[in-house]
């Protein structure tokens, strides 16, 4: 059985592999006298969904689970986005 979906094909993809190691760069550099550990797991976690909803997206049966997946990225891309407001 064949696990590649071809997720790692698309550059819509690739891209947001290197978008996490931006911005878990980002946080690793955080400066703060208070500890705001549910904040930085937040943004950890809404950065590594957009990859993740991606490479489920292109395992679906259709190009429409695809595309709503792909919508649930952009989510979190603007969900990460609040890191540098």
């Amino acid at each position: 059985m064949n696990n590649n979906f071809g997720f790692k094909d698309l550059i819509v993809w690739q891209k947001s592999m290197t978008f996490i190691d931006l911005v878990l760069d980002e946080v690793d550099q955080l400066n703060s006298d208070r500890k705001h550990y549910r904040l930085v797991e937040q943004i950890e976690s809404a950065v590594t969904s957009v990859a993740m909803n991606i490479a489920e997206g292109k395992g679906r049966n259709s190009k429409k689970e695809f595309i709503h997946f792909l919508y649930i990225s952009r989510g979190s891309l603007y969900e990460t986005s609040m890191i540098k407001t």
